[in-house]
């Protein structure tokens, strides 16, 4: 019956530092801390306002907004830094308020492929999708964005803030 080879002090050594190697903390793990109090800090690193108006006040601008959201889905997908984002919560246009107006739904319907896009294109910006997140607002709650200045972004969100 053949023996089984004698393991050399090299072949153990190694193996032995494999296993270290494999149980050693990650540093990579501990590169965004996740509880420091600032929600996202570490990836937005961005001024985030918030607002809450009702639909009515703000239509216009939503609806102008929503009619320019195929070319802000470039802007979107580009976007890695910004100095400042505002969140407007149209909060009567909640869906726990029957959702938006019938003026703002309807040119939501109207772009609804665009529109569709530009929330999956939030999703996939880790800068973007942290925002959002940061202030509990889901990107199905995304209405449009607004680039009005160089590092400056509006998200309309029917939604209502956290508490």
């Amino acid at each position: 019956m053949p023996t089984a080879p004698r393991l050399t002090k090299w072949t153990k050594a190694l193996a032995l530092a494999s296993c270290l190697a494999a149980t050693a903390p990650n540093p990579a793990l501990s590169a965004q801390p996740l509880d420091n109090g600032r929600p996202a800090a570490p990836i937005v690193d961005s001024v985030i306002r918030q607002e809450e108006v009702l639909s009515k006040t703000e239509a216009g601008k939503v609806i102008t907004a929503i009619d320019r959201t195929r070319e802000n889905i470039g802007t979107v997908r580009k976007t890695t830094k910004l100095d400042t984002v505002d969140i407007v919560f149209l909060t009567d246009a909640a869906r726990s308020e029957g959702g938006p107006p019938p003026s703002i739904e309807n040119k939501v319907k109207q772009h609804k492929d665009d529109v569709t896009e530009l929330r999956q294109e939030i999703e996939a910006n880790a800068l973007l999708f942290n925002v959002i997140d940061s202030r509990r607002v889901l990107a199905e709650d995304v209405l449009a964005v607004e680039f009005n200045n160089p590092g400056k972004m509006v998200i309309y969100a029917a939604a209502k803030p956290p508490k």
